[in-house]
């Protein structure tokens, strides 16, 4: 403003609350701290001083505009969820994101009690975030995201969000090792059980790594073409039992009654992981979303990191590496 100076400035949103900004040094204006969003209205009031000290009010109102193109992101776990040790949060976007650094900024991760973790991009449509290590049993966590009005491209984001969700009080922790045909279980540290089982035979190796447990399905149908095998190799298998799945290319811990003779023999399966039935049913009740399985002496190389939740396979420099923010 000539010949004057700000005194203060009041921009809140019809309907919400005062949204934060600075005057600057001159006060002579004064610029919003973040992104005002789309197609919101917000009334303004400001109070300015002339040259001779009087000060006068003078209110407006303004409307940002409707983008033509809108990206959002769907993200994982949900409100409310408890989730075991190794879940990240993963987001994917409706829109490859040009800008991630912009969309970074607009994700933020607050947790009880506090951890060092960081964001990694997979392409630009997914970025998830996880901890160093496991986060601790009963970590209460929070993702704030503040996409309302960020620009990426063409595109704006349109969410303001903020989910809380808990991870589980015990650690349980599952590791098969496919060499000795045995899987082992803790809760805390402690062994739980030692289970036998008969993981990917030759050509069908089970994936090596760390996968984490995304669904569980007490009833399935197992159809080989849907990953991709066909020919004297191909199966249906209906009603498979207690099965929980590790990966999106079909890798599941499972009752293989059909196996009985090869558990803790011989690995006999198409790269999933067979239990017995009574095993399986324990193992399916046992494990929660979130859980980490990890797999050795398979093999098969290390599964992608990206096939499911599979992000504890990069290690950390390569993991905060992945930020758009590095």
């Amino acid at each position: 403003m000539a010949n004057g100076k700000l005194d203060s400035v009041t921009a809140t949103l019809t309907g919400g609350t005062a949204i934060q900004g600075q005057m600057d040094a001159t006060a002579t204006s004064w610029t919003s701290s973040g992104a005002l969003g789309t197609n919101k209205t917000y009334n303004v009031s400001v109070v300015a001083e002339n040259a001779d000290g009087v000060k006068s009010t003078t209110t407006s109102k303004f409307t940002t505009s409707k983008p033509s193109a809108v990206y959002r992101g769907t993200f994982y776990p949900d409100p409310g969820d408890v989730v075991g040790v190794a879940q990240p949060i993963s987001v994917k976007f409706t829109k490859p994101i040009t800008d991630k650094a912009a969309v970074e900024r607009g994700l933020t991760v607050e947790s009880t009690p506090a951890v060092q973790g960081s964001w990694y991009w997979y392409g630009n449509q997914r970025v998830d975030f996880r901890p160093q290590n496991y986060w601790a049993p009963g970590t209460k966590v929070t993702l704030h995201m503040r996409l309302d009005g960020v620009k990426s491209g063409a595109a704006y984001g349109d969410q303001n969000r903020d989910v809380t969700f808990s991870i589980s009080p015990h650690a349980i922790v599952a590791t098969a090792d496919a060499a000795a045909h045995t899987m082992t279980v803790t809760q805390d540290g402690v062994l739980l059980k030692k289970l036998l089982i008969s993981a990917g035979k030759p050509g069908f190796d089970t994936w090596n790594g760390t996968m984490v447990v995304q669904r569980k399905v007490d009833d399935i149908t197992m159809d080989s073409k849907t990953v991709g095998i066909f020919g004297t190799d191909g199966y249906i298998v209906k009603d498979v039992r207690y099965a929980v799945q590790l990966t999106d290319s079909g890798t599941y811990v499972h009752a293989a009654p059909w196996n009985a003779g090869k558990f803790g023999k011989v690995n006999g399966s198409h790269g999933c992981i067979g239990l017995s039935l009574a095993d399986a049913e324990w193992f399916y009740k046992t494990v929660g979303l979130g859980d980490p399985v990890v797999v050795k002496n398979s093999n098969e190389k290390v599964v992608r990191s990206d096939n499911g939740y599979a992000d504890w396979n990069i290690g950390w420099s390569a993991w905060t590496a992945g930020s758009a923010l590095h």
